[in-house]
């Protein structure tokens, strides 16, 4: 049964973990085609084929589809898997994917941006750099222990993000009954580039720091 688009699902978390990394081997082959495809230039002729071959492989895996959005599933081995999520799904070649640690002050995340995410020649587009930081600081407000969404967001854009390898950080600044405040930093080599403010939301029956 789901609510909200939580499903739980019972599948044993042995098999959730083999089947998510067949799906992460094929999405990583998928992230290079949607590189490769950007950065090609190779002839027209040669376009058209490699079009003709995707058609065939996507009609493979369009034999066996879930009706709708993935969603996020769960056992009760408290094992969840959220596979199609646009910034860490394992099954999304949009996604970077962001690896989210946790750790006794905050969040922070290493990852490198390539062509994809491009918005000015050679830096990564703005709305690019506010969706992961959403992520993380979303995962920083929740620490694996609370349901919390995005009220606000607030960036602060101090000079153009390159692409290439980028950490990005959160930590909690503060908590006030069901907000929860959040401050978060993408940083290149040369240092940060992208600052942002958020509050985030714990839905209304949750339980709060101050009761």
């Amino acid at each position: 049964m789901g609510v909200g688009g939580f499903v739980r699902d019972e599948t044993p978390t042995d098999e959730v973990n083999q089947r998510e990394a067949v799906l992460e081997s094929l999405t990583g082959t998928v992230r290079e085609l949607i590189d490769a495809t950007i950065r090609t230039t190779v002839d027209d002729d040669e376009v058209h084929r490699v079009r003709d071959d995707l058609d065939a492989l996507v009609a493979r895996l369009r034999t066996g589809q879930l009706p709708g959005p993935a969603g996020i599933r769960y056992n009760s081995e408290l094992r969840s898997w959220n596979w199609g999520n646009a910034v860490m799904g394992a099954a999304n070649a949009i996604a970077p994917p962001l690896n989210v640690v946790h750790g006794p002050s905050g969040c922070h995340a290493d990852v490198v941006l390539g062509a994809a995410y491009e918005g000015p020649p050679g830096l990564v587009h703005g709305g690019v750099s506010a969706m992961l930081l959403d992520h993380i600081m979303g995962e920083t407000a929740s620490g694996m222990r609370r349901t919390t969404f995005t009220g606000t967001l607030t960036t602060r854009y101090r000079r153009g993000t390159p692409l290439g390898p980028l950490r990005f950080e959160a930590h909690i600044a503060g908590e006030e009954r069901r907000k929860v405040f959040v401050a978060g930093t993408i940083s290149d080599a040369d240092g940060v580039t992208v600052e942002a403010d958020g509050i985030f939301i714990q839905p209304a029956g949750t339980p709060t720091a101050d009761g």
